[in-house]
């Protein structure tokens, strides 16, 4: 009995040790699936965390995006409402004397060249005499043979130091023969440079039209205005009546940034731009027009420190393609004739460019985004230069008539033929005491025709405003709806202030001679020259 309940109790123990061990196992996996569950939920709190932290900054990398570019839409309305204001602060005369090149010579530099090796030392080479003992047996006989190597190979290498001396003198000499033709080219080529800018300068000073145009081409290209401006141009100078024209292409509509604002809506994941109301491309097309006007003219101005220029003529074109045709036009959007002191008296600082170029008495398109064009002051193929020089390359071969040695009933009739074949029906002429010729005539298109009184002026030297006013006071009286004054030669700039806002059209040598080729087919010059 006393085994049995010993078992027993040994197989309870037994029991409950496994039922513990069981529990224990039990409570300890129990521990780890609740660590596990937590790890869990720490981790898909992590992962909510990272998501919105993810999403968080990816909105701001987005709205930072569209401030960028909001910022950029500032910049570049700043850079195209200070068109004007930008070049004010700038000094648009060009020095010459800055043009010029001087040449700063760096010192020779020789290197190893310029130092000499050190000569052979004796004392490397001079075997140690024999001492005491070393004397008697035969010590002294060994020296001398020693010694007679030592003063053969002291004279090889005093050989071979001359040599090479001799050879760093020579690539020496060579250097610096090197750097002295390298100092005289650049001498040369800075006094070449030097005397073709004094060449320009002189030229420049003496008024010849093609350096004229040259030095302002140099002016327009110093001019900074945004990448996406064309920056295209002609020019021509009229050295008789000291004017100067430009034909300067125009930005197009398109330069107008047509977005408002940029907007980053977060719900779509998009960015949305506002678009610019129409009326105000259209208004501020408008008054990049005007300002790149203003502009051109008084950089022109300022850069005219000599004084070659008393009036400008500017006609803003704009090479684009016609939306209804497909076809290319270049329609003119603005028209300006001033002259240096009527411009002298603005202050453009302050100055609204559509005001002001209505006070200047130019012609603007009223529609410019539509690209309706108005009638040039002056076409620019009437004054350019080329036209006239492409001719007289015939030299002593010129068969063509001089018009100053036309007599007074040729010219009238010249006169008569070109204004016949411009389209005006020419009704009554007569010859003028200075050699001119008045007429009368008519301009048969409707709305735009009328009466016209032509006085065409055969003279050598500028034409005086009291002729400018003669006419417009025969315009008055015969009651005729515009004045036409042709001169063989110029006007000076109180005859086009006079004319400016008056139904007056002043045509001088050169634009006749255009005229006569391109209308009565007649290839004329003008060459004071020949009259005695």
């Amino acid at each position: 009995m006393g085994i049995l309940k010993e078992m027993q109790r040994a197989h309870a123990r037994q029991v409950r040790a496994q039922r513990h061990a069981q529990t224990a196992a039990y409570r300890h996996h129990q521990q780890l699936q609740r660590e596990a569950e937590r790890a869990k939920r720490e981790a898909q709190r992590a992962a909510l965390v990272n998501e919105r932290e993810r999403k968080r900054l990816y909105a701001e990398a987005r709205s930072a995006e569209v401030a960028a570019m909001n910022a950029d839409l500032e910049l570049r309305l700043g850079a195209l409402d200070n068109l004007l204001a930008a070049t004010l602060e700038v000094d648009d005369h060009i020095d010459f004397s800055q043009l010029k090149k001087t040449v700063a010579h760096q010192p020779f530099t020789p290197g190893r060249l310029g130092t000499p090796a050190p000569p052979p030392d004796w004392r490397r080479f001079e075997p140690s005499p024999p001492t005491g003992l070393s004397k008697l047996f035969g010590g002294q006989a060994r020296y001398q043979q020693q010694l007679a190597v030592a003063r053969h190979a002291f004279a090889q290498s005093q050989s071979e130091h001359a040599t090479a001396e001799a050879d760093r003198q020579r690539k020496l000499a060579a250097a610096q023969q090197t750097y002295q033709r390298r100092c005289a080219k650049a001498d040369a080529d800075a006094a070449a440079h030097n005397a073709e800018i004094d060449k320009f300068a002189v030229a420049f000073a003496a008024g010849e039209p093609g350096v004229v145009v040259e030095y302002f081409s140099m002016v327009f290209g110093n001019s900074v205005y945004p990448d996406d401006f064309p920056q295209q141009y002609r020019l021509a100078y009229v050295p008789e009546s000291r004017q100067l024209v430009v034909e300067y292409h125009l930005p197009t509509l398109d330069v107008v940034p047509p977005v408002r604002e940029y907007r980053y809506v977060k719900v779509r994941d998009e960015i949305t731009a506002t678009a610019r109301p129409t009326k105000e491309i259209k208004e501020r097309y408008a008054n990049i027009v005007g300002q790149v006007t203003l502009r051109t003219v008084h950089e022109l101005f300022e850069a005219d420190r000599s004084g070659l220029v008393d009036t400008i003529v500017f006609n803003g074109i704009v090479d684009t393609t016609d939306p209804r045709t497909g076809v290319n036009v270049q329609p003119c959007l603005v028209t300006l004739r001033t002259t240096r002191d009527v411009f002298a008296g603005l202050n453009l600082a302050a100055v609204d460019p559509s005001a002001c170029l209505q006070h200047l008495n130019a012609s603007v398109s009223k529609r410019p985004a539509e690209l309706a064009p108005v009638r040039p002051v002056l076409e620019f193929d009437m004054v350019d230069k080329r036209f006239v020089d492409e001719v007289d390359v015939l030299a002593d071969l010129d068969q063509r008539p001089n018009l100053l040695k036309l007599s007074p009933t040729e010219f009238e009739s010249l006169i008569q033929n070109l204004f016949a074949k411009m389209g005006l029906d020419t009704k009554q002429t007569r010859a003028s005491r200075d050699g001119g010729v008045d007429c009368v005539a008519f301009d048969p298109r409707p709305i735009f025709g009328g009466k016209v009184v032509i006085q065409a002026k055969r003279y050598r030297n500028t034409v005086d405003v009291s002729s400018v006013r003669d006419l417009f006071g025969t315009l008055q009286n015969e009651g005729a709806s515009k004045g036409i004054l042709v001169t063989t030669s110029g006007y000076g700039p109180a005859s086009y202030e006079f004319a400016s806002g008056k139904p007056l059209e002043l045509i001088d040598g050169s634009n006749l001679l255009f005229l006569l080729a391109e209308h009565a087919e007649v290839q004329a010059r003008i060459d004071p020259s020949e009259l005695s």
